[in-house]
Formats: structure tokens, C-alpha cells, sequence
């Protein structure tokens, strides 16, 4: 495995993920065509062997039809599950998905900070299409774009981040956002789903 250096783009292929609290990647995570994907229900979430404060991650995701996927930050594995501690992003199919008409205001959107806040504009492409994924993270600060597109700005801890964790689903969970460092995370939600060109360099 490569070390991931300060400022360095790091391509993170197969061989810088595992399973969450396992040493292996699940063998329902395969790479096919140059893409890490989930080829079907029961491999569980993947984190990326290394930690990462603040960070520059950039890949694209492509989900398969009404299907359901997310990618998270700052996970630790010292708790149960994935999403008790680290913040998601939303990937998922819009038009098919049932999820995406839950939540408040669209915060169960492809793009959305997920049961938090909608994304900012509309910019996910159909299932079945490369959508291009950027994530920034620097002191707390974190933004990120799908296709070009800025969908979220927002600071971990802030006063308005307290309020809407407040009024989500993970106001029962006390450690949720509250880590500084932690793992990249990819979600198994049971359906296919793709990623690549993964990459990342710490800031």
C-alpha cells in the first residue's frame, strides 16, 4: 500500500480499502473495468486502510437503477456502525429511488449532506451515467461538487451544524461529526453501484 503524502495525489485503488473492522476487502467488492464496484448485497461498508483530517478527495460514482449508495468522512470504527460517527454523502438515483422524496427539503438527494441539508443545486446526472464527485475538507470546512457543480458549504461543529444533527435521524448518535480524522468510507445499501478514478492528497 502507498502512502498517501501531504499535497500528493494519491490514486486509491482496491488494495487501500477494507472491509469496516475487517483486515480484507468482501469479496462482493470487485474491481471491474477500472471500477471499484458492489456486485451485489452483503459485502458491507469499505474504508480506505488510512485516515484522513483534511483532505482533497476527487472520484466518479455511477449507481445503478433506483439504486442507493453514499460516500462518508471522518468514520471511526471504534463504534457498532459506519454512520454513527461519519458524515455522508449522498449517491443515489433521484428519479427512482424512493428516498429521494424523504427527508426535509430534499436532504435525501443524491448530493445532499445526507438527512442535513439538500444540495444546493440539481446537478446529478441518470443512473447508469459517470457523474464526477469532489470533496474538500481543511480545518472543519467542508464543500463539495458533483459535475462542477458546488452542492454543499458548511462547518462541522458550527452552531447551525448542531441544530439540523439536532433535528435529524442522528441526534441519538453523540459522536456523529465529531471526529477530526478519520476513515473514507464507500456504502454498501444493497445495490450495484461504481466507483472510479479515486483519488486523494491530504491538505
Amino acid at each position: 500500500m502507498i502512502k498517501v503524502l501531504l499535497f500528493a495525489w494519491v490514486s486509491l485503488t482496491a488494495e487501500h480499502w477494507r472491509g469496516y473492522q475487517k483486515d480484507y476487502l468482501p469479496a462482493e467488492w470487485q474491481v471491474e473495468d477500472g471500477a471499484l464496484t458492489l456486485t451485489k448485497k452483503g459485502g458491507g461498508y469499505i474504508v480506505t486502510k488510512e485516515k484522513f483530517g483534511d483532505f482533497e478527495l476527487k472520484l466518479e460514482w455511477k449507481i445503478s437503477e433506483a439504486g442507493n449508495s453514499g460516500v462518508l468522512f471522518h468514520v471511526s470504527e471504534d463504534y457498532k456502525n459506519v454512520y454513527e460517527t461519519g458524515p455522508e454523502v449522498q449517491v443515489l438515483d433521484d428519479e427512482r429511488h424512493p428516498d429521494a422524496k424523504k427527508g426535509a427539503e430534499g436532504t435525501h438527494k443524491a448530493g445532499a449532506n445526507y438527512d442535513l441539508m439538500p444540495p444546493l443545486t440539481n446537478a446529478v446526472k441518470p443512473a447508469g451515467e459517470w457523474n464526477r464527485f469532489r470533496l474538500k475538507v481543511k480545518g472543519g470546512h467542508v464543500q463539495h461538487w458533483l459535475n462542477g457543480k458546488k452542492l454543499q458549504d458548511y462547518q462541522l461543529g458550527s452552531p447551525e451544524w448542531q441544530r439540523l444533527v439536532e433535528k435529524s435521524k442522528f441526534a441519538v448518535m453523540p459522536q456523529y461529526g465529531k471526529f477530526k480524522s478519520g476513515h473514507i468510507a464507500l456504502q454498501d445499501h444493497g445495490n450495484r453501484v461504481w466507483f472510479r478514478n479515486i483519488r486523494i492528497r491530504r491538505l
